[in-house]
């Protein structure tokens, strides 16, 4: 795939920019209700016993600890350093693992799993095993499964990786941020280019497949030299992707981001820049512009699925894995069986208490409607492929594409008229430019947001 840096138009990005979802899923999770609770996920999990040829199950296990508190943070964590309070979380996920396992019988074959946080290496070394090795008593572990962790480089002890990787892991991703020591002060988040640099070989070493970075552009203090600095380390230590993410400040619904100074923050402007730096030295050095914020070598897993269209969309972004039912395990943990999504109390206490009752834990979700699904293979098309086959659309879910996207079909073309996009009879395709901003296309065909729900909740699209 050729590069793209030269399709970034500032100014019309800018005119375009709104805020809307991620589309990890669609309905997104603002659209999960309460009415879905514990009754309606095992009826879901009934069905998929049921049957014919079933979909792999995936595994996401959510570890919320961290140690300290990174100030840009959004994600549902717990800061603590009190071990006792980790070590009782582990013994209620096991109970969870348990009650999870015995709905999918016989079949509990796990084609992929990820732990994200919190900090999984919150644990360490002897703790994870004892999880992994109690998921492995539970549901059967494919032995060429994807196995992906979230690490912080700052926990790292030595031997950390060749463990993991003893464990099954064999996928990493490593939050920077970002290399600029005023830029880490800002956000409480001090890390060398050495730790990560080493971490990275470790990883490689130990026969990780795959090791990402983790990057945020318009953080506090960053400027258009120091976030070019980071990225020029970025290149020396050449990760196999990168996730290189907008900074949403957004104070009144994520407390940490209070401690940032807004007058710290870089304007709208200057984030444009910031963003089309990076587009320019990644695709300089050969990284491939894999969508929604991604970066991938071009021999990188994620590069050749979008190649060969096997590109799919999850809660955890872009994957390789073929589309699969997903069990979510642990606080606030999201799931996908058959047609619904479900959700995980948010707090220890009600998750907990669930256990205690041998509950599952879910605390809302939703059963998808025909609407819904087919809207769900539009949007995640051009998200994985930028492209959409009408007559594929028409073929799988029985419609007339023109006839029942033709509101949404009209306001497309606003951008086919700044050339992003070309509508015509067969495809809809989304051009190097309109890349960019493919989660505003996208927005064209949600039609939860059309029903007048509100977009606050959402980050600005760059």
């Amino acid at each position: 795939m050729t590069a793209i840096h030269n399709d970034f138009d500032p100014a019309l990005v800018r005119r375009l920019d709104r805020a809307g979802p991620r589309y990890t899923s669609y309905p997104t999770a603002d659209r999960f209700g309460e009415s879905f609770r514990e009754t309606s996920y095992r009826v879901a999990a009934a069905r998929r016993n049921t049957g014919g040829v079933q979909r792999p199950l995936g595994l996401y296990v959510h570890l919320p600890f961290c140690r300290d508190v990174c100030f840009y943070c959004a994600c549902n964590k717990i800061v603590t350093r009190d071990a006792s309070k980790s070590a009782r979380y582990l013994h209620y996920l096991g109970r969870e693992i348990e009650l999870q396992a015995a709905l999918f019988q016989p079949d509990t074959r796990v084609s992929h799993m990820h732990l994200g946080g919190g900090t999984p290496t919150y644990y360490d070394v002897a703790q994870l095993a004892s999880l992994v090795g109690r998921i492995g008593r539970h549901f059967d572990m494919s032995k060429d499964g994807q196995y992906s962790i979230e690490i912080d480089p700052r926990t790292l002890e030595a031997g950390t990786f060749q463990a993991l990787r003893d464990m099954g892991f064999n996928r990493a991703s490593l939050g920077v941020q970002d290399f600029d020591p005023e830029v880490q002060v800002a956000i409480h988040r001090v890390q060398s280019e050495e730790r990560v640099a080493r971490a990275v070989e470790e990883a490689r070493s130990a026969g990780f497949r795959s090791v990402n970075l983790d990057l945020i552009y318009g953080l506090p203090r960053q400027t258009l030299e120091t976030f070019d600095s980071t990225l020029a380390k970025v290149e020396r230590i050449r990760p196999d992707r990168i996730a290189l993410y907008n900074y949403a400040h957004m104070p009144t619904l994520f407390k940490p981001q209070r401690r940032i100074a807004e007058g710290d923050l870089p304007a709208s402007s200057e984030k444009l820049k910031l963003l089309e730096r990076a587009i320019e030295r990644l695709s300089s050095a050969g990284y491939v512009y894999i969508g929604m914020d991604h970066f991938a070598l071009p021999e990188d897993d994620l590069a050749v699925a979008q190649r060969q269209g096997r590109l799919n969309r999850n809660f955890q972004g872009y994957s390789t894995c073929a589309d699969s039912d997903l069990v979510g395990l642990g606080v606030s943990a999201i799931g996908s069986i058959g047609a619904t999504y479900s959700q995980n109390h948010r707090g220890l206490d009600a998750y907990y208490e669930c256990l205690d009752r041998r509950q599952l834990p879910v605390l809302r979700g939703i059963e998808l409607t025909a609407d819904d699904l087919v809207r769900r293979a539009v949007i995640h098309r051009l998200m994985c492929n930028f492209s959409v086959s009408v007559e594929a659309v028409e073929a799988a879910y029985l419609i007339d594409f023109r006839s029942y996207f033709e509101r949404e079909l009209e306001e497309l073309r606003v951008f086919e008229d700044e050339q992003m996009l070309t509508l015509d009879d067969g495809w809809i395709s989304v051009m190097p430019r309109g890349r960019f901003v493919i989660r505003s296309i996208c927005m064209a065909f949600d039609k939860h947001l059309k029903d007048g729900r509100a977009t606050g909740r959402y980050s600005k699209v760059i």
